[in-house]
């Protein structure tokens, strides 16, 4: 998974800080709507393989498996449980509303699941970040 940034300064012989513009809802275009709550710019180190200096308009790479593996694991685990919690109370043929019920307790457990792994995950299996070439067009400054 690539993106495009901008070098910001260097941290060490190694890393440097880029900013990544993130993409909106609206399109990028906030004057639109002016309903924004977070800054689009995000600030992140990246290990600076081409030892570009601040100012490079730069292309940074991180590993998709990482990515997809975070989105799964916020996305998708607690929709499972969720449909679990149905399924379940569907096989011992419980009433509707309590069907509801076990799919709304699965989302919870889910939610807790989640929140009780996700920060052992995170810095087990951190994303990081490569620059691993100029932006097309731009020069070294």
């Amino acid at each position: 998974m690539t993106q495009d940034a901008i070098v910001t300064r260097i941290l060490d012989e190694n890393m440097a800080e880029v900013v990544v513009t993130r993409g909106t809802a609206c399109g990028a275009n906030c004057g639109n709507c002016e309903s924004c709550m977070f800054d689009s710019q995000l600030k992140t180190p990246a290990f600076n393989c081409i030892k570009a200096k601040p100012g490079d308009r730069v292309v940074i790479a991180s590993k998709s498996s990482r990515v997809f593996s975070a989105a799964m694991l916020v996305y998708v685990m607690p929709l499972i449980l969720f449909i679990a919690g149905y399924a379940i109370a569907a096989a011992l043929s419980a009433s509707e509303g309590l069907r509801i019920f076990f799919s709304f307790f699965g989302l919870a457990v889910g939610a807790v699941v989640l929140i009780l792994t996700y920060k052992k995950w995170k810095e087990k299996n951190p994303i990081t970040f490569d620059i691993v070439d100029y932006q097309e067009g731009s020069e070294r400054v």
